[in-house]
Formats: structure tokens, sequence, C-alpha cells
């Protein structure tokens, strides 16, 4: 068993919000990696974050990502996740749709928004960028499908992700 579709990216991206239609478009179950970690701690997962350190939260994120590999939705993964090497291996076989954001854009999704601790700084913008520029070789390095988000209703979203797997099934030597 594995996810019919893994979706990475940065905060902001969109990954919850159209992981939860994709999975309801294709009847399966939304899985997201950020809410186990929240139900596994009893906190939001980025008071989880700050208690743990950025090195354990790692790693209960990565045994988190390990458990989501092994169900049959659609799995949204924490923005960081991509920084463990273990998750990437385990990403190297899936279906993986990078939803990519501008760094102006996650500012403006994401603005206000205290259970992002990475976000949570003077200059978020900046951040933002910083965070792009440290992730973006590995989401890229993972997905079988770059969708920009930015300016698209989540709908539009999954309509490319459908897409996508019409014609992955169609043709699965491409991937």
């Amino acid at each position: 068993m594995s996810p019919r579709v893994v979706l990475v990216g940065l905060p902001g991206s969109g990954k919850t919000t159209v992981g939860k239609r994709l999975a309801n478009a294709l009847h399966t179950s939304a899985i997201d990696t950020d809410l186990m970690i929240e139900e596994k701690y009893g906190s939001a997962c980025g008071d989880v974050f700050n208690q743990l350190g950025e090195a354990q939260f790692r790693r209960a994120e990565a045994e988190a990502v390990a458990e989501a590999m092994e169900t049959d939705g659609i799995v949204s993964l924490g923005g960081g996740a991509v920084l463990t090497a273990s998750n990437r291996a385990l990403l190297a076989d899936q279906r993986v749709v990078y939803l990519h954001v501008t760094a102006q854009e996650g500012v403006r999704r994401t603005s206000g928004d205290s259970s992002r601790p990475l976000l949570n700084v003077s200059d978020p913008a900046a951040r933002y960028e910083q965070l792009l520029e440290e992730r973006a070789q590995f989401y890229e390095e993972v997905a079988n499908l770059l969708v920009h988000s930015d300016g698209k209703k989540p709908q539009r979203v999954v309509t490319d992700i459908l897409q996508y797997l019409e014609e992955d099934q169609n043709n699965p030597t491409a991937r």
C-alpha cells in the first residue's frame, strides 16, 4: 500500500487544503503529517517544534512520514519534511506534487499565523525567501509534477493534479 499522491511545498502553498479536496475528488482519505504530529504530542505543530527543537522535531516528523507512506490516501507533508534524507528516499517511488508558491504569496497566505514558528520572525518575507532557497532543490528532486498555486483557487490546483494522474495512468512509464 502506498499513497495515491504526496503533496510537498512551503508553508502556505496549499498542501492541506488541496490535499483534502483532492482526497474528496478521489474518494480516499487525506493524511497530513503535521496533524499526525499534533495528535501524537497533543499540541499545535509549531508548539511541538518549539518544545522539541528542530533536530528532534525532524526525527518525529520522519516517523510520521514513514507511517503516512503506508497509507493509500493523499498525503500532505510538512514544509520541511524534504530536508530529511530518509523522507526523500521514501518519496523516490511515489507520485509527488510540488505545490509551488512565490515568497510574496506565501507570506500573504501565512501572515498572522503564529503556529508557524519558522515564519514568526521580524521579516517574514526575507525568511520565506530563505526557506524557498534552502528547500526548492529538494522539492524539485522528489517531485514528478510542479504546480504553481499562486493566483489559483484550490479547485483549479486539484484539477491540474487530476489531469496529471489521468495522464500518468495512461502512460505509467513516463514516471
